[in-house]
């Protein structure tokens, strides 16, 4: 596939992603941590235009001034931005417009890519890919949220599947103590995060080849699990008791009986679907409850090539911090994970919004613990 096709094929997906959508869904933010979709529409491509074409395209001419204000992130050093909270107030730029600027840039994109790029000119380029491709699963999560807040409980896609067809047989997978490498090795792409590789030395320990699911989730729920401050660290007891949580995220009880909000609309419980929308707080308190514990990022990343793994991102022990030799990289692309690394926890693996070619063993995701809105689950170790 040539680095056009490539391009081409990963900006028509997140478009795609926002078929399904009417025009109002588009300009929607419930809360801070979900982003409008026409908002991912418009980032993605002003990473584009910011990054590669405006350095080292010549003659481009930025589409729009104003849209490095409107649609900068986080990123310091390239100027001041609307702050995340009111990214939904913004009724313009409207859809058509933000569709508009995406085909203007693509089509500059199609032109420079014609031509013969410099390497660090295809790294930038790579990461953009990647950039994009994290988005896409932040788009479908965060419509997820949008249409299941809505009190009509709209269908996405009627026949979407929130779980994979590949299964793990139950039991539970014995690694021996020992030192072992961990971070990322060879020549394909990852991000700064995962480096640089380096040994750590690991207790023996048994991880369950399964992601606890929704039956067994239930059991805990009447169980009162909820109800018990026991199996919860006091921040995630007092996160229980404000938050009036007593089930997943998009967990409804309709007349003694549960029922669920996926892509398809609401739906009874699939009690064999592996459990999904947790914080980490949930997740500490499942596995207290079973005995047992979450296992660190490095005990999911030596035991993963022993299990299928990508239906849900998995939350982990370990706290996002630097690997040893961790540097960030000069200017605003060092702000893409550095800045990040604090009260923050790591989660392993992929799911079910990941797009294709996005996961990879040693990609490390991180989240503040009291998120949910990521198809986030559960994997148990004694």
């Amino acid at each position: 596939m040539t680095l056009v096709e490539e391009y081409l094929q990963i900006r028509k997906y997140s478009e795609q992603v926002c078929e399904p959508l009417q025009t109002e869904d588009y300009v929607v933010q419930p809360v801070a941590d979900v982003s409008p979709p026409k908002w991912h529409l418009g980032h993605t491509t002003w990473f584009f235009e910011t990054f590669i074409l405006k350095p080292f395209s010549d003659n481009y001419q930025i589409y729009n001034d104003e849209y490095n204000f409107v649609f900068n992130s986080y990123y310091e050093t390239v100027g001041n931005r609307v702050i995340r909270t009111d990214r939904g107030n913004l009724s313009r730029p409207g859809v058509k417009e933000i569709y508009q600027y995406r085909a203007y840039v693509d089509a500059a994109m199609v032109n420079l890519l014609s031509t013969r790029l410099k390497d660090d000119v295809r790294e930038l380029l790579v990461l953009g890919f990647n950039h994009e491709q994290q988005h896409q699963e932040l788009l479908l999560t965060d419509i997820k949220y949008i249409l299941g807040n809505n009190p009509l409980f709209p269908v996405y896609v009627q026949d979407r599947k929130e779980v994979l067809t590949v299964k793990n047989e139950p039991g539970w997978i014995d690694i021996p103590a020992g030192i072992y490498q961990i971070g990322h090795e060879g020549t394909g792409f990852c991000f700064d995060n995962e480096l640089n590789r380096h040994q750590v030395y690991l207790h023996d320990f048994a991880i369950s080849k399964t992601l606890v699911n929704n039956a067994e989730f239930l059991e805990f729920i009447r169980a009162g699990g909820y109800e018990n401050f026991s199996y919860w660290h006091s921040e995630g007891w007092d996160w229980v008791k404000n938050n009036h949580v007593k089930s997943p995220m998009y967990w409804h009880l309709i007349d003694e009986e549960w029922f669920n909000y996926t892509l398809g609309g609401l739906v009874p419980i699939d009690l064999n679907a592996p459990v999904s929308h947790i914080s980490y707080y949930e997740a500490y308190a499942y596995a207290s409850w079973r005995g047992m514990r979450l296992p660190t990022e490095f005990e999911w990343e030596v035991a993963a090539k022993n299990f299928n793994w990508g239906e849900r991102w998995e939350w982990t022990e370990s706290a996002y911090l630097p690997y040893p030799g961790f540097s960030k990289a000069p200017g605003a692309i060092g702000e893409y994970n550095g800045k990040f690394m604090v009260n923050q926890k790591v989660l392993r693996g992929a799911s079910i919004a990941t797009p294709q070619n996005h996961s990879r063993i040693t990609y490390r995701n991180f989240f503040h613990p009291h998120l949910r809105w990521q198809y986030t689950g559960i994997r148990l170790v004694k």
